[in-house]
């Protein structure tokens, strides 16, 4: 469906106080500058500021929002004959390859994590993230492999699931955060991955395998 008019004004408007708020906290810091100060620079009223954004951490982490979702949308995409677990290593290892800047292989990453080293409160909300990517994957999975309530294997491999993933950005958050070059730890991410599918049980490997035809 084509974006009205009235769509895609919102969306600029949104678009550009997230930018001026994200400048504002990197030049800053985030316990420095108010939604006030960033309602000004934007040219809206604070109410719209709040309109888009209901809390101040979400004007810094907005670009987070896909995140929750983003390995349910791997196990819903896998290929036929292929597990979650499996599937999963596969779009994060394309991911990494590409030297993708949605697992933080980018230019100014180290700028990004010290804002967050600084706030408590955006420390909390990425931990508060990381328990919904956990709980939407293992709802996911349950899904997918047609699991019961008591059936505990969502559960586990979920958490190992999800485990990869945090695993991985964990390591490339402190390469980057390093001063590092998002190429050279791109090579080294991969290597982790492969020493991460060793660890791997069968059980998780081959769970919610998509059938074949």
């Amino acid at each position: 469906m084509a974006e009205g008019l009235r769509e895609r004004k919102k969306r600029q408007t949104k678009q550009r106080i997230s930018d001026i708020a994200t400048g504002l906290f990197l030049e800053r810091g985030f316990a420095a500058v108010t939604v006030a100060e960033i309602a000004e620079a934007a040219d809206v009223s604070v109410n719209t500021v709040y309109n888009y954004f209901p809390a101040k951490e979400d004007l810094f982490l907005d670009r987070m929002e896909g995140i929750t979702h983003r390995l349910a949308r791997m196990i819903r995409g896998r290929d036929a004959g292929e597990s979650a677990a499996r599937a999963v290593l596969r779009e994060i290892r394309g991911h990494v390859a590409a030297v993708s800047p949605a697992y933080g292989l980018m230019d100014g990453y180290a700028d990004f994590m010290r804002v967050i080293d600084e706030a408590p409160t955006l420390q909390a909300r990425l931990l508060t993230l990381q328990q919904q990517v956990r709980q939407v994957t293992v709802a996911t999975l349950r899904e997918e492999a047609g699991a019961g309530p008591d059936d505990p294997m969502p559960v586990l491999v979920g958490g190992q699931i999800a485990w990869i993933q945090g695993t991985l950005v964990e390591f490339i958050s402190g390469e980057m955060t390093a001063g590092r070059k998002a190429t050279e730890v791109s090579r080294e991410a991969l290597d982790l991955l492969d020493e991460i599918e060793d660890l791997l049980g069968e059980k998780v490997l081959d769970y919610a395998v998509r059938a074949i035809g």
